[in-house]
């Protein structure tokens, strides 16, 4: 599975790219800040909990959900906390933004003539809520979530399911994603061109990704080649 991180992409090969959001479009320093800080802090405050006691709480009931549908719902996790998670994240929203030259790589991909299509877990709130910070939908040709799906990234059936609604050549088509469980999944599917971005949260080292050709950010990929250039 393992591929040179650094050999440039053969662009000429794909005609499809599909896009994970958090952590490879946009900066994963907000939701893992969300998570990890803010959320336990609300809980806490609520239960006259301090910040350690409120983590050592949450931690199992989070690590229950990973990989479901659950885990990416905040109606559930609203529900299970007491808090009103989607307006949480309207409190906050001035920290959600891109990963570096994020927007002038999906312009010039789209001027080479590649289907972006973002393939995202996040629950539809979330997605209402970063879409309308970022503008993020301008530079795409379709957005689909795994609750519209009905399944997770996680789990080879969902890639079947999106065929439905988005067809695309499998093995014409990239995956960009900053989850490993998502990729080797895609992989079992059988898309053919998989890319991992190590370094998801820009506040953050880069991760060892060592199963999948492996990049800091999307414009570490290059770009096309303009054949009229190459004359």
């Amino acid at each position: 599975m393992h591929t040179s991180e650094t050999a440039p992409y053969d662009w000429s090969t794909v005609d499809t790219v599909l896009l994970d959001m958090d952590g490879t479009l946009l900066d994963l320093r907000f939701d893992n800040y969300f998570w990890q800080e803010l959320v336990p802090s609300r809980y806490g405050k609520l239960r006259g909990m301090g910040k350690d006691e409120a983590h050592r709480a949450l931690a199992p009931r989070f690590a229950a959900r990973q990989g479901t549908l659950e885990w990416y719902c905040l109606d559930h996790w609203s529900r299970e906390l007491g808090i009103n998670i989607a307006r949480l994240k309207e409190e906050v929203d001035e920290y959600i933004d891109y990963l570096p030259d994020v927007p002038e790589f999906l312009i010039a991909m789209r001027s080479f003539g590649k289907r972006l299509v973002l393939v995202t877990n996040a629950h539809r709130d979330t997605l209402a809520v970063k879409i309308r910070r970022t503008g993020l939908g301008s530079f795409l040709d379709a957005m689909f979530s795994s609750q519209e799906i009905g399944v997770p990234k996680e789990d080879p059936e969902f890639w079947e399911r999106l065929q439905a609604h988005e067809p695309f050549d499998a093995a014409r088509t990239m995956l960009v994603d900053d989850s490993l469980p998502v990729l080797r999944s895609a992989h079992a599917y059988g898309i053919g061109r998989i890319v991992a971005i190590r370094k998801p949260d820009s506040s953050l080292p880069p991760r060892d990704m060592d199963d999948f050709h492996a990049v800091d950010r999307l414009v570490d990929l290059g770009l096309p080649i303009d054949p009229d250039e190459t004359d």
